[in-house]
């Protein structure tokens, strides 16, 4: 059952931008916290950034001054903007939450399916 919908990846020359969504497709109790991960081939899993509800950000050193994490609580809706991508950006990025599916349910780890991202000439 897919929890989170992710778009907006694609193909881009160095130095161009893109722009990540994730989306739930279901109700929540409470969204505690959205981010995204990242993989390129051959590599573990890495965090990119990450919003908490409150609005507080973090953001891997590789990425900071480029990219822009955001998030649309009423809608359950994390961004990600990338500027000035370069091709080790190359990588499929996941859509990463913390979120309590119910009052009482405690709380949760979900992940999106991922979308590719490719920067390339």
């Amino acid at each position: 059952q897919v929890q989170f919908v992710e778009s907006g990846g694609g193909l881009v020359q160095p130095g161009g931008s893109l722009r990540l969504s994730c989306a739930a497709s279901r109700s929540f109790f409470s969204i505690n916290a959205m981010g995204w991960y990242r993989q390129a081939p051959g590599k573990q899993r890495e965090l990119v950034a990450t919003i908490t509800r409150g609005g507080v950000t973090n953001y891997a050193d590789s990425v900071k001054g480029r990219f822009t994490i955001s998030s649309d609580n009423a809608k359950k809706t994390v961004f990600l903007q990338m500027n000035s991508l370069k091709p080790e950006d190359t990588a499929v990025y996941y859509c990463h939450v913390k979120a309590m599916p119910l009052a009482n349910a405690g709380e949760y780890t979900y992940w999106g399916q991922g979308t590719q991202v490719t920067v390339s000439s």
